[in-house]
């Protein structure tokens, strides 16, 4: 099946389950982060596994759902757990809930997730806004054969995380008193964790924060001409960093502590958007 195809057959099943609800907003939410969801005003819920021909998720604390209704006065579209490549799926699955938004109307992406900490200066527990990213993994949402209906076959990266939004972001920041960090996002494949080696190299190239998600969403949503807003939460530092081992546990820890500085930011940036 093409992949427009693929993608307009699940957007008409949505549609029929939402009726006339035409999203504003895409928030993709990552490890943990799925508490936003909770918040959402006359909720309409649809399954990943009832829409046919599309993924579901396997990672932990991925629920798999979308969830359609308004939050801050806002019509938003949340994607209560994403995919990743590291389990099994192809940069274009993971770039489908971004695509299905844009053909519902979604204009605009806020996406989150949890990450490793690189930069020297950061804590765990501490909030960052993508200013860019790195993508030295091959592949991307774009490979094979160019459907225009997309968006065009070499989209400028330039920008790809809107400017007007990252100071919607600070604007935000600054009137709940969240400290917010500006930094560079570092995509690996996962889902080892990096090794010391990768970090000390991931830094040297400019890296701020890595993690194994965001970018094959961006990708797509630069594509589309979207507008784009992302926070990494760092919900540990990298490997290397403190002689301590990493784990799941750490990461969905970081994210209960730092709910409520987390949930405060992003709802003030949907007032702001």
């Amino acid at each position: 099946m093409k992949e427009y195809d693929r993608i307009s057959n699940a957007t008409a099943v949505i549609r029929s389950k939402i009726g006339g609800f035409a999203p504003e907003i895409l928030l993709i939410l990552g490890s943990g982060l799925g508490f936003l969801s909770e918040k959402v005003e006359n909720p309409i819920c649809v399954d990943y596994a009832d829409i046919p021909n599309f993924p579901v998720c396997t990672a932990p604390a991925h629920r798999g759902r979308f969830v359609f209704g308004e939050l801050e006065g806002r019509r938003v579209m949340i994607a209560d757990g994403r995919f990743h490549c590291y389990e099994g799926y192809s940069m274009l699955d993971a770039a489908a809930p971004v695509r299905v938004a844009k053909m519902l109307g979604a204009e605009t992406l806020l996406i989150t997730n949890a990450a490793g900490g690189v930069n020297l200066n950061y804590s765990r527990g501490d909030i960052m806004c993508i200013e860019d990213h790195i993508k030295l993994v091959p592949n991307s949402p774009l490979t094979g054969e160019n459907d225009e209906r997309f968006g065009e076959r070499f989209p400028n990266m330039v920008g790809a995380y809107t400017p007007r939004l990252i100071d919607v972001a600070y604007a935000a920041a600054s009137t709940v008193g969240v400290d917010l960090h500006r930094g560079v996002y570092m995509y690996f494949a996962g889902p080892q964790y990096e090794t010391p080696a990768e970090i000390r190299a991931a830094r040297y190239l400019g890296a701020d924060a890595v993690g194994m998600s965001t970018v094959p969403e961006v990708v797509a949503a630069s594509q589309a001409k979207m507008e784009v807003l992302g926070f990494s939460l760092v919900s540990n530092l990298a490997a290397g960093m403190t002689g301590e081992n990493l784990s799941e546990e750490e990461v969905l820890e970081a994210a209960e502590n730092a709910k409520e500085d987390f949930s405060a930011l992003v709802l003030t940036c949907l007032v702001m958007i």
